[in-house]
């Protein structure tokens, strides 16, 4: 916009004089005066949702592949594959990175850019004369999707600065703005979910569909309370969405959960929505885990499990070398073969290629994730039409189940959500737990199901044992990612701020303990 004024300013000047300019601006257009229509409106919220999903095989978003190899590279289910060459991806996968890593920098940026444009659209919008409804419904979107952006931002790095106005300044020092405590960040989150409950719909139809509803906003909110810790909250919030009229369930078939054909259907609450052979709109991720050099199919096999010792007497060593998160499902769990497929079929030649893992193992090949691959689009899978979840009702179950426990220990409400994601998993009901030990059971479904969806680090970072402990350390450790526990004590619960950001852009800014 600022262009715009520039442009405006010498066309004045050129037609009169050839002197020479002061080229001094003080201020930029105000949004205000630029969003002036219903349509500008509109463009405004979806301007806020593009930094979800966008990108390309050149740029990554959010959840578009950036928090795969700026995130969840680093937990202990995934790891870099061999096309994974980026020097500064590799280094974070094993916690080598510091406060100038580009992945670091990337999520801050990309975030707080979402940020200004919610904050655009908030504070624009109720100045636009249109229909009163949409009007509210939109301003509903702006700040469910900034308490989304925020949410991933405090538990990332902790305390941030929370801009809730656009800043038009163009003065360095008027943009500069310290970090705000986390325990502020996460009641403005509140206070925008809440909000948002009240004016978006329960659902859509056509185009919209897709969009933030109230059920997504609940949702999320229940997940806030749980990582906060508000047990009580979260149960009720759940609960809303559980018994609530927005029809969410499971899909019987776990398969359905991530096929283009069934996409924001009766499971997805909130989804990163992606469109094959539309202007670069593909999701990005599915090439990445397809083994390369496969007749007819461009992967890369950029992303791969993590391989690592587990005791097993059975074997001559003494040792399983080669154990994975794929190892952790029971021979029966219907989402193995969905979420991980062993080889791949060419639609070039029709043979099926894979790679085979141990060889004193009959069978045992080398398994890589499967849940964005598009059947539609095999030749081509970067324009995959796979949605990435952020958030499905499986999680609302398991949220629900997860608070109650901790409220009241394993109570039969508490059974009967988690039993319900594991009987569509094709897995027995639990019965009989303690509270730990359904605490733990919990953690493992939230792993099994939501293997490869963003998910993993941030469970990593939230949850404790039956000492109140985080789980990071050991976790990390296990699978032999042992720079966990190098520098100060829990330096890796939280992301170093971007050194750049402190350098060149806010110097209010402070580190994070342990990345001085």
């Amino acid at each position: 916009m600022n262009n715009i004024k520039y442009l405006i300013i010498l066309l004045a000047f050129g037609a009169v004089s050839c002197a020479k300019l002061n080229e001094d601006p003080r201020s930029f257009i105000p949004a205000n005066q630029f969003y002036k229509t219903q349509a500008d409106a509109v463009a405004a919220v979806t301007a806020a949702y593009s930094l979800l999903n966008g990108g390309s095989n050149a740029v990554q978003t959010p959840y578009n592949t950036l928090f795969n190899t700026g995130m969840d590279f680093m937990a202990d289910d995934e790891g870099p594959g061999p096309g994974a060459t980026n020097a500064d991806v590799r280094s974070q996968a094993v916690l080598g990175h510091s406060s100038s890593g580009l992945r670091v920098l990337q999520i801050w940026q990309q975030h707080y850019a979402a940020i200004k444009k919610s904050n655009i659209a908030i504070d624009t919008i109720p100045h636009i004369q249109f229909d009163a409804t949409l009007n509210k419904r939109l301003v509903a979107e702006a700040k469910f999707l900034r308490a989304l952006y925020y949410f991933n931002l405090v538990r990332l790095y902790g305390d941030v600065p929370l801009v809730l106005h656009d800043q038009t300044s163009i003065n360095l020092a008027d943009l500069q703005v310290a970090r705000d405590p986390a325990a502020k960040v996460y009641a403005q989150i509140e206070a925008d979910l809440t909000a948002a409950t009240t004016d978006l719909p329960n659902n859509y139809t056509g185009a919209d569909v897709g969009r933030a509803t109230a059920g997504a906003a609940k949702s999320l909110l229940a997940k806030v309370y749980l990582v906060e810790r508000k047990w009580d909250s979260a149960v009720t919030k759940a609960e809303e969405v559980i018994n609530g009229p927005y029809g969410y369930d499971l899909f019987a078939n776990y398969a359905d959960v991530f096929l283009p054909a069934s996409k924001n259907g009766k499971e997805h609450v909130f989804s990163a929505q992606f469109k094959s052979n539309s202007q670069g709109q593909g999701n990005n991720q599915a090439p990445r885990s397809i083994l390369n050099g496969i007749p007819g199919i461009v992967g890369s096999y950029a992303d791969q499990v993590v391989f690592y010792s587990v005791p097993d007497a059975t074997k001559p060593s003494g040792t399983d070398k080669f154990f994975s998160i794929y190892k952790l499902y029971s021979a029966n769990d219907k989402r193995k073969r969905v979420s991980f497929v062993t080889r791949f079929q060419s639609p070039t030649t029709n043979l099926w290629y894979g790679k085979l893992n141990d060889a004193t193992i009959p069978n045992d090949s080398i398994p890589f994730f499967n849940k964005y691959y598009d059947p539609n689009v095999v030749a081509n899978e970067a324009e995959s039409g796979a949605n990435v979840p952020i958030i499905r009702f499986s999680e609302v179950l398991l949220i629900h189940a997860e608070a109650e426990n901790e409220l009241n220990g394993p109570t039969a409400k508490a059974y009967t959500s988690v039993n319900r994601v594991r009987a569509r998993a094709g897995l027995d009901p639990l019965s009989g737990l303690s509270q730990a030990d359904f605490r733990n059971a919990v953690y493992l479904e939230r792993r099994l199901e939501f293997v490869f969806e963003y998910q993993r680090w941030f469970d990593l970072i939230r949850e404790r044992d039956a000492s109140g402990n985080g789980i990071l350390e050991t976790s990390l450790t296990t699978v032999g990612k042992t720079n966990v526990n190098k520098g100060a004590k829990g330096k890796f619960y939280l992301f170093p701020i971007p050194q750049q950001e402190i350098d060149n852009s806010n110097g209010k800014l402070t580190q994070n303990p342990g990345w001085e």
